[in-house]
């Protein structure tokens, strides 16, 4: 069956295609650690913003706040993050790096940078500015 290729068909294909080879890029990367991937992006959240709530750091994710603890309990054990109680709120829980959180941060950030950049020299600087609209304003949507 032949599909009919509209604006529409072509994005799709093109996400896709880009999903595809983000993963496998970001897999890579990970495999490289001893971090999962949910852990990875809970010390990139953790990193860029600081230190959350359990609460927060789900939400940020887009994760349940079940989810986001058994990811904070492997970063705790594996010595990337700690978990103390709020101040405002004894039931909460905040979320803060460790040093060896903090060099996992560095390391993986750096690797998305890396990546940017790489993303960055295919595209004129318009092209660049165009992307990271485009790409906001996408965030907002979805």
């Amino acid at each position: 069956m032949m599909i009919k290729m509209d604006g529409t068909e072509e994005l799709n294909e093109n996400l896709v295609e880009f999903f595809d080879r983000f993963t496998a890029w970001e897999n890579s990367v990970i495999q490289q650690s001893s971090l999962t991937l949910a852990g990875a992006h809970a010390i990139e959240k953790l990193g860029q913003d600081g230190s959350m709530s359990m609460k927060d750091l789900a939400k940020a994710l887009g994760v349940t706040t079940g989810t986001i603890t058994v990811t904070v309990d492997r970063l705790e054990k594996g010595g990337y993050a700690l978990r103390d109680r709020s101040e405002s709120d004894r039931r909460s829980y905040i979320i803060n790096l460790t040093e060896k959180g903090e060099k996992a941060f560095s390391d993986h950030h750096c690797h998305h940078m890396n990546l940017a950049d790489e993303i960055a020299s295919a595209l004129t600087e318009d092209e660049v500015k165009d992307l990271v609209r485009i790409l906001g304003k996408i965030n907002q949507t979805i």
